[in-house]
């Protein structure tokens, strides 16, 4: 049987690298954004960060907090500023679970990729999380060693 092509409207925009590294992911869902025509052009273009940026519940809605995405060069009267906030597109029932989940000790929200979907539609997919200690960095970094070195021991096989 042959392969289906995959589809170009979906690809990764951006993702945070080190959020798997700095905080214990306990689980993820995936969310809408509110963006302007201009965010949008300049996401196609692959100009997006989400590493320094959380996500909090306020006044009953999900807001996207520090993202930067780069202004579009073509947008001249119809810009937009670079790290506002954007809301957040989710259900009601899945707005009170992640409320509860922060009102817990040391949970926070954290994006952990920015994409568009088989659709073309922009998505983010928040990560439910708690913060790492030291000693649990280095047993990661521990961990991903060994995997390496075993990695390497079966392919010299």
């Amino acid at each position: 049987m042959a392969k289906k092509p995959s589809n170009p409207n979906a690809r990764t925009i951006a993702e945070n690298r080190k959020a798997r590294y700095n905080y214990a992911i306990e689980s993820d869902l995936e969310c809408g954004i509110m963006l302007e025509g201009s965010e949008v052009k300049s996401l196609r273009q692959g100009n997006a960060q989400i590493a320094e940026s959380y996500a909090e519940v306020k006044d009953g809605e999900l807001w996207l907090v520090n993202a930067h995405i780069e202004g579009y060069n073509k947008a001249k009267t119809f810009g937009h500023e670079e790290r506002r906030r954007r809301k957040l597109l989710v259900s009601k029932r899945e707005l009170s679970k992640l409320w509860n989940n922060v009102g817990r000790e040391g949970m926070t929200l954290i994006p952990l990729s920015l994409y568009f979907n088989g659709k073309g539609i922009a998505k983010l997919k928040l990560g439910i999380a708690k913060g790492k200690k030291v000693a649990d960095k280095r047993e990661t970094e521990k961990q991903r060693d060994w995997n390496r070195q075993k990695a390497r021991l079966l392919r010299e096989r």
